[in-house]
């Protein structure tokens, strides 16, 4: 297991930790300078942040400084109520894979959705069985057109309480099953990210994390579980602060061959998107040397 506590070359910064800075949204430009000057070399930004400031803008920042991208997020939320609903969402997920190449992302990560319309408080069905298929179906498309294109495909499973709205998708077992599906032969061109929030509850997981092995593990995302916990979304806590043996899942993880980045990635509305960014920053720092 690599010895994190004496420098942090091995941090990624996922841009939703200080999407908000003293609670004002700030530019992904201004977040990509802060982290240089951190001393950072790593980041995995959000496709509306790369939107709002431009596709251009952002790879010319990221090559220009040497960044790095542990992954992109996010490509995803394939379920729809018609042909339609799913052809447009093909379309954006491959324009998904066409940024990650742009920006040189090891992979694009894939939230991958679940009832549709639930997100906006009104699932159009109740049918989740219906929403994994059309789930598989996408991701099989995507796989197609990414493997063409050389970007790797990683799926997240999100914690079971997302399983209406955001991924029907819940548990590592149930992503490696759609990768051993799809990618029978482990080529490298899908696999899973595992998000400690997300699959620290789950008694197979380091079983699973065995079962991935080295060419399914293609990022590895980092906080903490706080007791109490105010917002199942935006309540995610500092590594350290919470429930979660991180360094026990990294050396599962890392004892499988993975070497790659810990991806902190908070959503914080009423504490850390109050701070300022550059303090969030230097909290990322000193907690990955000391709680990763």
């Amino acid at each position: 297991m690599r010895n994190f506590s004496q420098n942090h070359e091995w941090l990624s910064i996922n841009t939703a930790t200080v999407r908000k800075s003293q609670g004002v949204e700030l530019p992904l430009p201004k977040i990509i300078e802060a982290c240089v000057e951190k001393g950072i070399g790593a980041i995995s930004p959000w496709r509306d942040q790369v939107a709002a400031a431009g596709l251009p803008v952002v790879s010319k920042l990221v090559k220009n400084h040497g960044l790095k991208l542990s992954g992109y997020c996010r490509g995803g939320m394939f379920p729809a109520v018609d042909a339609a609903g799913i052809a447009a969402a093909d379309l954006d997920n491959r324009k998904a894979v066409d940024e990650a190449c742009e920006l040189n992302a090891k992979c694009l990560v894939l939230v991958v959705g679940a009832l549709p319309g639930a997100l906006n408080g009104k699932a159009a069905h109740k049918d989740i069985g219906l929403s994994r298929s059309q789930v598989t179906d996408g991701i099989a498309k995507l796989l197609d057109y990414a493997k063409v294109c050389g970007m790797p495909l990683a799926i997240e499973p999100l914690h079971p309480m997302y399983a209406a709205d955001r991924a029907c998708i819940n548990t590592l077992e149930h992503a490696l099953d759609v990768c051993d599906q799809l990618d029978p032969s482990h080529s490298g061109a899908i696999g899973v990210a595992v998000d400690v929030y997300h699959v620290w509850w789950d008694p197979k997981l380091q079983n699973q994390i065995q079962r991935a092995g080295q060419k399914r593990l293609l990022a590895f995302h980092v906080c903490d579980w706080l007791l109490p916990t105010k917002d199942l979304l935006n309540d995610r806590g500092m590594m350290g602060d919470g429930v979660i043996d991180i360094p026990k899942i990294r050396g599962w993880v890392e004892s499988e061959g993975f070497s790659g980045f810990s991806e902190v990635e908070i959503f914080s509305t009423e504490n850390w998107w109050q701070k300022d960014h550059k303090e969030v920053l230097d909290t990322c720092i000193a907690r990955h040397k000391s709680a990763v």
